[in-house]
């Protein structure tokens, strides 16, 4: 049997995906205190983050309103209007396929949210980094 802390431990679980996530969001969120000057700042593909770039925003401020969006949904859920929208899509593409492989399904679904969830984080410490860099703000004591 699976203890609770067993999870914690895991780097490729879901739930420390999802930490990584809200913490780095959040991180985000309390760094960049004046979210405007984010304005007209085009986003920066460094090397190594090219592929963290899930968004094609034309600015920063764009992501950084994306990536709160997202937070929010996770956190607070979807408005069922957005949700009763997807579920009529979904179903419409589900009669089309065999579902009776759920083990299948569900784990490429938590694949698939793992790895955006991944790409997530990483474009928001890049927003982090990049406003205070841009600021000229040293390391803030973290």
């Amino acid at each position: 049997m699976m203890q609770i802390t067993d999870f914690k431990n895991n780097r490729s679980s879901l739930f420390n995906a999802l930490n990584r996530f809200i913490t780095a969001v959040t991180v985000m969120g309390e760094t960049i205190m004046v979210p405007s000057l984010l304005l007209d700042l085009p986003v920066e593909e460094e090397d190594n983050h090219s592929e963290s770039n899930v968004s094609k925003q034309r600015d920063m401020y764009e992501n950084y309103l994306l990536l709160k969006s997202i937070r929010n949904d996770i956190e607070w859920g979807i408005p069922n209007e957005q949700i009763k929208s997807d579920l009529e899509s979904r179903k419409a593409r589900e009669e089309d396929t065999d579902s009776g492989d759920l083990q299948r399904l569900f784990h490429h679904h938590v694949n698939g949210l793992y790895n955006v969830l991944s790409k997530l984080t990483l474009q928001a410490n890049h927003l982090t980094n990049r406003y205070t860099r841009e600021l000229g703000i040293n390391d803030l004591g973290r």
